[in-house]
């Protein structure tokens, strides 16, 4: 019973937390917590894929595979009482296929709305290293989505624009202080590597349509947004290699042609690696250096990215650092650019180009 409880609180309090963005889902989690049925079924996944987040966007996938009809339909109608009804009926009678997917797939939340902080950071990397051209190398990789910085149109509440305005791929952000943005764009992208334990294949269906469940189906614009940018990686598809980032990263660089700067890019990915795996993933990158400049553009939570400064930011303040850290046969400099917030929603630039 105790586990129950604490099962339900989760639910709960992710209803409370989520359901401002989500109304739909908050609908749902309350249902869930609210079924001893629907609890048991949870249960009987592993401890550490028992989370509201996982579990909904398995019911999400179950929907748009169309295993679970009635549930798609009160999620396309946006119906929050038959979304939370066919929820905990789906949920108790397809356990078994819940169970299998969150067993399976990792949580692929927020991929899109990188390229806002990386566009204005690797254009200063490439104009601060000198390249004509660039490879694109980026670790946790996104499903490949920020690989597809330089085609994508961006918007900043300061007025300044970047970009391909035309693309299908459109992002905005706000700016927070004075300090306008680098006007730089970003050299010829070469190659494009994604680094991942997991990577996600955009080509695959099934990829593609994980990255789907995983945003909540009644943020219609998140789910545009993504699309248009899925439908980008498709039409270019990059090199996705398989691994930890400090043993692929030579494999990674080696594909990037010799007149071309490899850029390695990581958002919040960091993080998830221990403090020595991000000891290697420099020396991988000190190593590279030795026969080539490299540069690593990074937004990561103050603290975590190696090298970088942190301004006197303490950590989990709830802001990320944009830094820079470029290598070549002189050594290595290393620079914060900027902060920002929510994912890339608000940044603030302080860098001189």
């Amino acid at each position: 019973m105790g586990s129950s409880r604490a099962l339900a609180e989760a639910y709960r309090r992710f209803a409370e937390d989520d359901g401002g963005a989500s109304p739909l889902s908050g609908r749902v989690a309350i249902a869930v917590s609210r079924s001893s049925a629907a609890l048991r079924a949870v249960e009987t996944a592993p401890a550490r894929r028992r989370r509201p987040a996982m579990v909904l966007a398995a019911l999400h996938d179950l929907a748009l595979t169309g295993r679970a009809p009635a549930l798609a339909e009160a999620y396309a109608a946006g119906d929050g009482d038959a979304a939370a009804s066919a929820a905990v009926e789906t949920l108790t009678a397809m356990a078994d296929a819940v169970v299998a997917i969150v067993t399976s797939r990792q949580l692929r939340a927020e991929e899109t709305g990188r390229a806002t902080v990386l566009y204005p950071a690797i254009a200063h990397a490439a104009h601060r290293v000198g390249a004509n051209a660039i490879g694109l190398i980026d670790v946790g990789c996104s499903a490949g989505l920020n690989l597809t910085v330089d085609r994508v149109g961006l918007t900043y509440g300061n007025g300044q624009t970047l970009g391909d305005l035309a693309s299908p791929a459109q992002r905005s952000a706000s700016i927070v202080g004075d300090r306008p943005l680098p006007e730089l764009a970003l050299p010829e992208v070469v190659a494009r590597v994604g680094i991942d334990r997991d990577p996600v294949d955009v080509t695959d269906p099934d990829d593609a349509r994980w990255l789907r469940a995983c945003v909540a189906p009644d943020r219609r614009e998140q789910l545009e947004r993504l699309d248009a940018e899925v439908s980008l990686a498709r039409s270019e598809p990059p090199v996705l290699l398989q691994g930890a980032p400090a043993s692929m990263l030579p494999n990674a660089i080696a594909r990037v042609p010799a007149h071309a700067v490899p850029v390695i890019t990581s958002t919040w990915a960091l993080s998830r690696l221990p403090l020595e795996g991000r000891r290697l993933f420099l020396d991988s990158l000190e190593e590279a250096a030795g026969d080539r400049p490299v540069a690593w553009v990074s937004a990561e939570g103050v603290g975590v990215a190696p090298t970088i400064p942190t301004l006197g930011d303490r950590p989990a303040s709830g802001h990320s650092i944009i830094g820079l850290a470029t290598f070549d046969r002189a050594g290595r400099h290393s620079e914060a650019l900027g902060r920002c917030w929510s994912k890339g929603r608000l940044l603030s630039w302080f860098a001189a180009t």
